[in-house]
């Protein structure tokens, strides 16, 4: 049996969970689409994490992060609940030596972190533009007729790319429709977008920040060859992609539950391998206690081992939603 600390990213787009064993070494990923359904999304991971596993896990403590970390924390039962930001520049910190500038692309979202002696001294999150994220690259591929997975090799065959204006993605897609009909090479339109994508994030993230080497680059999009090319070109700097780009996040989770078992030395909350197997149900009421008419979200969970008695009523896990606190239960 190996001792493991379990990391979970719950995104808007993917679900990765991962583990690392207690030197910090990565030990097993998986990734799923969250699909909108965050809560089938973990406890889907959950099952195929361990059914594609080596060896018997014994997990001595749980993070988690993302956009859905606070959720993916009352169904597991987390120990620690990190925001993107830290777990990000732990990961990096972790594996990438004298990392100073972290890019980070998301599906939904993007974001840079500036590290100075190992320390996050700065950082900006894009969570408005749609040209400035990964779903941008998607929905052109697409148009364009190119498989996601073969957008870089085809957008590094650009000998003169086409100049998209990528401030905004309505004007983005109408100027690559324009540029299309033209008859711009697929390639040129491609590389294209990625310039147009890079240009979006420097203006909107790095304006005012001094970006200095080492430069990891993080997230799903860092796996498209030209986004990583573009973004060297911009930067004048070469750019390090750590081998697994995509699970950073989920690392960086599991990391930081490892450093807080270390120092707590308390016993895991996390609630076992069978998490896949409960159910669980969300319902959301309004709170009229005040002008602020908050809504309030309960989760509640049901033991298919243990079923109800009763009148017995499903055990709440966890309620947030409101200004005061008042409701809340973590």
């Amino acid at each position: 049996m190996t001792d493991v600390y379990l990391g979970i990213d719950v995104g808007s787009v993917t679900t990765k969970l991962a583990m690392v064993d207690t030197k910090g070494q990565p030990v097993d990923c998986f990734m799923i689409r969250t699909s909108g359904q965050p809560v089938k999304a973990v406890q889907t991971g959950m099952k195929s994490l361990y059914a594609q596993a080596k060896t018997d896990y014994n997990v001595l403590g749980v993070g988690t992060t993302g956009s859905g970390r606070n959720l993916a924390g009352a169904l597991v039962g987390a120990d620690i609940i990190k925001n993107e930001i830290t777990a990000h520049a732990v990961a990096a910190s972790t594996y990438v030596p004298d990392v100073q500038t972290i890019l980070e692309i998301g599906g939904q979202d993007s974001k840079i972190i500036i590290i100075r002696d190992g320390i996050v001294t700065d950082f900006a999150m894009n969570t408005v533009c749609a040209a400035g994220t990964g779903s941008f690259l998607d929905q052109q591929a697409s148009r364009l007729n190119v498989p996601i997975e073969n957008f870089g090799d085809v957008a590094l065959k650009s000998k003169s790319p086409a100049r998209i204006a990528g401030r905004c993605g309505v004007f983005a897609e109408s100027d690559l429709i324009h540029k299309q009909q033209l008859g711009y090479p697929q390639e040129d339109l491609l590389y294209g977008l990625c310039q147009a994508l890079v240009r979006n994030y420097l203006s909107n993230l790095a304006l005012g920040k001094e970006l200095l080497p080492t430069v990891t680059f993080q997230g799903g999009v860092a796996t498209n060859k030209g986004m990583v090319k573009a973004f060297e070109e911009a930067l004048g700097l070469p750019v390090t992609v750590p081998e697994n780009h995509q699970n950073m996040g989920a690392i960086g989770a599991a990391l930081l539950a490892m450093e807080n078992h270390q120092y707590s030395e308390q016993p895991t909350k996390f609630k076992g391998q069978h998490v896949g197997d409960m159910t669980f149900h969300s319902e959301t009421r309004q709170c009229n206690g005040c002008s602020n008419n908050c809504e309030i979200i309960t989760i509640t969970e049901e033991d298919p081992d243990k079923p109800l008695q009763n009148d017995e009523k499903p055990k709440i896990i966890a309620r947030w939603g409101g200004t005061c606190g008042k409701w809340d239960i973590a």
